[in-house]
């Protein structure tokens, strides 16, 4: 146990300059090639001088790059509070990837590829974006645009009905809130492609899933959340059921 906190300590010692370092390594890599893909830009600083936390977050990720490790959120979390001592929770590692489009996986997410425990994140590689992130997901709908849709579904969300400023029909404590939703996550939001949807139903998973207009699933998404539920079921079901599976993807892919 002894061991173990002194190798971590160590390893939570990164000094300015080997923060500066590897923030114009990453920089370096985002104008290089990550900049092409609208992946986010992350600022070094914010306006009081201080290390913001996602370049922090980053910066720890990318420490020895390209030969990156594992690295757990507690530990994450330890760095960051060597520069902001009341952090209890550092989430910016899921953001950045997810929502910022740099490619660093999850154990917890369980992204496809390489195998790391839960409570982990590794940066993967600083020369392509996260592989399911789309720059494009939020452009296209304008507010007035959504402002008529939420008229045509009497300001209910599509999914579970509740109206949007009442009280949520699940989370009674919550009012709620109409967001911009995807009918298909693996296309881009726009017209034909977007359903309102309370802030309870429009949440992460909505990944895994393609919903019709009515706001109901009718398929699994073609995207990394949807393979992982196949994945997920492929595993639990009979043996009857994966042969049949394994016959049909013979067939489609014209297989002897």
């Amino acid at each position: 146990m002894r061991l173990q906190k002194e190798e971590l300590s160590k390893s939570l010692d990164m000094n300015e300059k080997q923060i500066l370092e590897t923030f114009e390594l990453v920089n370096g890599y985002y104008e290089k090639y990550l900049k092409n893909f609208q992946v986010k830009a992350v600022n070094l600083r914010d306006k009081s001088g201080k290390y913001t936390k996602d370049a922090l977050v980053l910066v720890y990720l990318a420490k020895d790059y390209p030969h990156t490790r594992a690295i757990s959120k507690a530990e994450l979390t330890e760095f960051v509070r060597k520069f902001y001592p009341k952090v209890s929770d550092v989430q910016q590692a899921r953001h950045l990837s997810k929502q910022g489009g740099y490619y660093i996986i999850s154990g917890t997410r369980g992204d496809i590829g390489e195998q790391i425990p839960a409570g982990f994140y590794k940066l993967i590689d600083l020369t392509r974006p996260y592989p399911s992130f789309k720059s494009n997901r939020r452009k296209g709908i304008h507010f007035l645009d959504f402002e008529e849709l939420k008229k045509e579904y009497h300001y209910k969300c599509a999914t579970c009905g509740s109206i949007e400023g009442q009280a949520h029909n699940i989370r009674t404590h919550e009012l709620t809130k109409l967001q911009v939703g995807h009918m298909n996550p693996a296309l881009p939001l726009k017209p034909g492609n977007v359903i309102p949807q309370c802030q309870v139903c429009n949440r992460p998973d909505r990944d895994r899933w393609i919903y019709d207009k009515t706001g109901r699933v009718v398929e699994i998404a073609d995207t990394d959340d949807g393979k992982r539920v196949v994945e997920k079921y492929l595993k639990k079901v009979s043996l009857g059921t994966k042969e049949y599976f394994l016959q049909l993807l013979k067939t489609l892919l014209r297989l002897k």
